[in-house]
């Protein structure tokens, strides 16, 4: 580091900007093929709605965030627009091209994905509701100020950078110390790898790992996000400290939390944020000597970045108190736009998996009837399949399902669900892996609960299942649609 410009940290830029576009890319995908289902003119939870209700009473409009949609409005069209080109600028900045130009241009584009997701997630309500959304905003806001190639990146968004990364991690392990006593008794991993929201194909596995690996997973876990975020910050010692210890500290501790982090990528399916802990955690990693010699930070630019160091050292405040807060928020904005935000995960971890399991049937007598299972794509269904891995993609009406059976009530939207179900809605079929009446109306559905569990070695060779379900109870009893 030297003064106001970072050379060394040229390769860190090109992994920030060029995977938290990546990751943009994909959030817009997902937003692309799936709000309209969930939330678009006859989503499940419809988006105009919520517009139409803050637009009714003045003293609302605070509890909408900024959205462009709060002043367009909304079509399920316009929101298609806007994700393609989301997904466009994204691509463009993935490969590179607006990082050729002055660091303004991909400022600008940076900045438009921001706004831009920023719309979206404003109006997503509890589909849009994970901590993963926030991380995302957060960052594209400050990978806008890294700068182009024109110039080395500067130090405080570097710095800034570190923070954000010491407060996700930091703060997760917070949140887990503070929360189940599984996460003290070490017997946390003993669970978690079944009961996860969305299991990956390796999840049964690591499940079935001896215990005492499981232990080692918490403590390698408490290491990695209660001692090492604090080592992130040890490049800044360059300034005082000669030679290259400093760096080197960083370069581990970043690669400590890359490491626990492809960890949970393979075991599990959290979307994409893993996968932005990994690419964040790369700001940390200094190459010396890659940075062009003699190339400065131009005033302007060092007035910008030094405008954003003194906005972010104000609102850090409240995630900093957070984070000595006996009664700890997790993934908590304490702003409208979403910066400077609270992160955690996991603070108690599930002992026994229960899922819903929705059938339907065509039989006009419910109480003789064949039913049939509607599968879907990522959650847990027919005990033979291999659960998939779909992360960094987000499949928010499976994740939902994880979250029915820990409330006290079906949710709204999951009323919603089995109606569209019943009128074979075909945007909401394609939500699903399967559609056991082919497009056709079903006459009645119901809702099984039922408990899951890996199978042992043992078990899977003599059945071939990769789940034991137990049926628990009629959670909703057959339904169907109002005659006409």
């Amino acid at each position: 580091m030297d003064g106001f410009a970072a050379p060394d940290f040229e390769f860190a830029r090109e992994v920030l900007q060029r995977g938290v576009a990546a990751l943009f890319a994909v959030a817009f995908l997902s937003t692309l093929n799936q709000f309209p289902a969930l939330l678009g003119e006859h989503g499940l939870l419809p988006a105009p709605r919520l517009i139409a209700w803050v637009r009714a009473a003045p003293r609302r409009r605070s509890l909408l965030r900024p959205t462009l949609f709060r002043y367009l409005r909304y079509t399920d069209r316009r929101l298609r627009g806007l994700c393609a080109g989301g997904i466009v600028v994204s691509v463009l900045l993935v490969a590179g091209i607006p990082q050729l130009g002055p660091p303004w241009v991909p400022m600008a584009c940076f900045l438009a994905l921001w706004l831009g997701y920023m719309s979206i997630v404003s109006i997503g309500q509890t589909f849009y509701g994970f901590g993963w959304e926030m991380l995302l905003l957060e960052a594209g806001f400050l990978t806008a100020f890294l700068g182009s190639r024109s110039q080395p990146p500067p130090v405080v968004v570097i710095v800034l950078f570190w923070w954000l990364v010491f407060r996700l991690e930091f703060g997760a392990g917070m949140i887990k110390i503070r929360g189940g006593r599984e996460w003290r008794d070490l017997t946390a991993l003993m669970f978690h790898h079944e009961t996860q929201p969305m299991p990956g194909p390796f999840s049964r596995q690591a499940h079935l790992l001896p215990a005492w690996f499981h232990r080692g997973e918490v403590l390698g876990n408490h290491f990695a996000q209660l001692v090492v975020p604090w080592f992130l910050f040890a490049p800044i010692l360059g300034y005082w400290l000669p030679g290259p210890a400093p760096a080197l500290v960083g370069d581990a501790a970043a690669a400590v939390v890359i490491a626990t982090q492809l960890w949970l990528i393979v075991t599990g399916n959290f979307a994409w944020l893993n996968w932005a802990t990994v690419v964040l955690a790369f700001s940390a990693v200094s190459v010396p000597g890659a940075g062009t010699p003699g190339i400065g930070i131009p005033l302007g630019w060092v007035v910008v970045t030094s405008a954003v160091g003194a906005l972010y050292a104000v609102l850090s405040w409240w995630p900093a108190r957070n984070l000595a807060a006996h009664r700890q928020l997790m993934n908590a904005s304490f702003n409208r736009w979403q910066l400077a935000n609270a992160y955690g995960a996991f603070g108690t971890v599930t002992k026994v998996r229960v899922e819903y399991v929705i059938e339907g049937t065509r039989d006009a007598d419910p109480d003789a009837a064949a039913w049939q299972e509607y599968d879907f794509k990522g959650k847990p269904g027919d005990v033979r399949r291999m659960p998939r891995q779909f992360a960094p993609y987000h499949l928010r009406l499976d994740w939902l399902m994880w979250f029915l059976p820990l409330g006290r009530s079906l949710e709204d939207w999951f009323t919603v669900l089995l109606v569209r179900l019943l009128e074979a809605d075909r945007a909401t079929l394609r939500l699903l892996r399967t559609d056991p009446f082919d497009g056709e109306r079903p006459r009645w559905v119901r809702v099984i609960s039922y408990r899951y569990r890996f199978t042992d070695r043992a078990e899977y060779r003599r059945s071939g299942a990769r789940w034991e379900r137990d049926r628990r109870h009629v959670l909703v009893q057959p339904i169907s649609l109002p005659k006409r």
